[in-house]
């Protein structure tokens, strides 16, 4: 299925200098964000109190919410936690109290709910998965680096990271600016977009190499642009259908998935414009040409020092 003829050319390159003026802004303005509001952390990263509940019958979340800030729990997040009839509820702080103390003081403030468990996540824990977290995704972009670097070429590797990082930033951005959320849930939707747009890059990568070895006289800015051109019916078809099933998780998963599927979403739209735009930019910008990809003479081995 193709939406674009074979010889479909687009000059995406030509608006490369808006897209990175766009991107860059993009970017700092996700940074200044993160500066100023910074992440909203969820629970596994703050430290705080889960408290399992259930009901012989399935539980109403919103009068839930409600007897909870009428208790002065106002920090309190609910949630339904395998079957209707069990609640999971998450709150921040209250470190100082016992654990049986916040599970029947929320059960007093519940009619009718019977206590489960409960657990403590202490901000030692907490403070350790973000430290996790950060190191997942620093390991995640110098591995990719790495493997592109030895796949294709070394402009490649750069340009593919840069990109790849400046997908995750622009989601954190977003989160920081709403107060959304940010759990490990979230976090994982972070890594799953990085290879997720990895993909799409090594698609328009691999069919610039093949590019660059079939044409002789066109510039490395006309083969970006026609390998683009080649891939994109591939590109929409994928995102656009993985797109539809995210913003279907995001409509009828439930709160827990939210941040998830929020996060997916983000990261699809933002992943598939700098495929698009940023990584072949960059390349270009870092002189790539087709000697890149030309295989070494023998002469210029028997040359070398």
């Amino acid at each position: 299925m193709e939406f674009f003829k074979p010889n479909t050319y687009i000059d995406f390159m030509g608006l490369r200098k808006y897209a990175v003026i766009f991107s860059a802004l993009l970017c700092i303005g996700s940074l200044v964000i993160l500066g100023v509001k910074h992440l909203n952390w969820g629970l596994e990263f703050t430290g705080g109190t889960e408290v399992h509940v259930s009901y012989s019958q399935p539980a109403d979340l919103t009068t839930i919410r409600e007897q909870l800030d009428a208790a002065k729990f106002q920090n309190a997040t609910v949630q339904v936690y395998g079957t209707a009839t069990n609640i999971l509820i998450r709150i921040r702080g209250h470190q100082n109290l016992e654990k049986k103390t916040i599970g029947n003081e929320i059960v007093a403030a519940l009619p009718g709910s019977q206590l489960q468990s409960v657990d403590y996540i202490g901000p030692q824990v907490g403070k350790e998965l973000a430290t996790n977290g950060s190191l997942a995704l620093f390991v995640s972009l110098l591995g990719i680096a790495i493997y592109i670097w030895l796949r294709f070429e070394s402009r490649f590797a750069v340009s593919a990271a840069i990109s790849l990082l400046h997908d995750p930033i622009i989601i954190l951005g977003v989160f920081s600016y709403f107060q959304l959320e940010f759990n490990l849930i979230s976090l994982a939707a972070v890594l799953t977009i990085i290879g997720y747009s990895l993909n799409d890059t090594i698609v328009v990568f691999d069919r610039v190499r093949e590019n660059f070895r079939k044409y002789r006289k066109e510039t490395p800015t006309e083969i970006i642009n026609l390998s683009v051109s080649q891939t994109l019916s591939r590109t929409i078809i994928t995102s656009g259908l993985t797109l539809l099933a995210v913003i279907a998780l995001y409509l009828f998963g439930g709160e827990t998935l939210h941040g998830f599927a929020l996060a997916l979403i983000i990261g699809i739209l933002v992943g598939t414009y700098s495929s698009i735009y940023v990584a072949g930019a960059l390349a270009v910008a870092l002189g790539l040409n087709r000697q890149s990809f030309l295989p070494v003479s023998r002469e210029a081995l028997d040359n070398r020092p």
